[in-house]
């Protein structure tokens, strides 16, 4: 696929047409990657962040957020929840929180493989070569870093440079790849001022990163950002934040890249719940991650705001949603679920 066929589909609006596109996804899903569904448990560490990103609930400018930061038995007792729960796979999550310093997180990584036989997955930010080369080390199997948007101008405004440092999340995630981590990217969809065109090049981005994890989700505002008060303006071209412009793009992305793992992810989930996750699994994704976190915590990783939940009973909720699985011929996923290379 190129630029102008990618934007033809993106702008595309006749259900038969989009059927054709779901069925196609699906189908390339199917015969890439199989029909299981791994299942992710998801770890908030730490909401808090030195950055100041415009679109984020959790930024460094809130002052108005309890802020927290999990202990080590925490994320321990999440990481045991995540194996008896038999998910493949944790992903360790937090605001860029350098009190999560290179020797804690090395050590949780190592208590982590040695409890478990679970894939561990960071999340951290922008960290340093030094930093990533101990995760890895330690034995962090993946690493994720949204590069938001290959449009450099947007993603200026969204997000604000640390003090006598640049931010170039692209050269960091080629570095992360040479490290031997499988990468993972991703981008949000509906952004102000984000166009038809910034999409189509974002796809064509990830093939050419040649990403193993690949998570798109719409932008939900959150009304403490600087970038809430831009939604409605009238921008040129703007991309809308629906689930059917977030279908769009991942059944576009499982085309553009057959053999990565694409989530259905929670934001999709949070602004259509009544499709929720099955929505993106129909129509090429294969991961979901359900939360993990400890509930008095949770509540206070609002990135946006009325995040979906699998709810207080996560056991219950679980065995829940990998009945509906199997009723839709998906089972759940075994094993740490890595990406497979044909």
């Amino acid at each position: 696929m190129n630029e102008k066929e990618i934007l033809a589909w993106l702008r595309e609006e006749d259900p038969a047409r989009l059927e054709r596109l779901w069925r196609e996804a699906d189908c390339v899903r199917a015969k890439n990657v199989g029909d299981q569904v791994h299942l992710r448990g998801l770890i908030e560490l730490s909401n808090i962040c030195v950055r100041k990103c415009a679109y984020c609930g959790i930024n460094a400018g809130n002052k108005n957020l309890i802020r927290f930061r999990m202990t080590e038995e925490e994320i321990r007792s999440a990481a045991r929840l995540a194996c008896e729960l038999n998910l493949g796979s944790v992903i360790l999550q937090s605001g860029e929180d350098y009190g999560f310093t290179k020797e804690k997180i090395s050590r949780i990584i190592k208590l982590i493989k040695q409890e478990t036989p679970l894939a561990v997955t960071l999340s951290l930010g922008e960290r340093s070569l030094n930093e990533l080369t101990a995760w890895r080390e330690a034995g962090a199997d993946r690493y994720f870093l949204r590069f938001e948007t290959s449009n450099r101008s947007l993603y200026n405004r969204l997000h604000p440079p640390l003090p006598g440092k640049t931010s170039d999340r692209i050269f960091l995630l080629q570095k992360i790849k040479e490290l031997g981590y499988e990468t993972g990217s991703g981008i949000m969809i509906g952004l102000p001022g984000q166009t038809y065109i910034d999409i189509a090049r974002d796809i064509l981005l990830f093939r050419e990163l040649d990403l193993d994890m690949i998570g798109v989700g719409p932008y939900i505002p959150h009304p403490a950002t600087p970038l809430a008060q831009e939604v409605g303006k009238a921008y040129p071209d703007q991309v809308p934040n629906t689930s059917l412009m977030t279908w769009k793009v991942i059944a576009l992305t499982r085309l553009v890249c057959p053999e990565s793992n694409i989530p259905s992810t929670t934001a999709l989930a949070t602004i259509n719940k009544m499709e929720g996750y099955f929505g993106g699994l129909k129509r090429g994704a294969n991961v979901v991650m359900p939360d993990l976190t400890p509930a008095k915590y949770r509540i206070l990783y609002e990135i946006y705001p009325g995040k979906a939940s699998f709810g207080e009973d996560i056991q219950g909720a679980i065995q829940k949603f990998k009945e509906q699985l199997i009723e839709m011929g998906r089972p759940p996923g075994t094993g740490p679920g890595g990406r497979k290379r044909h």
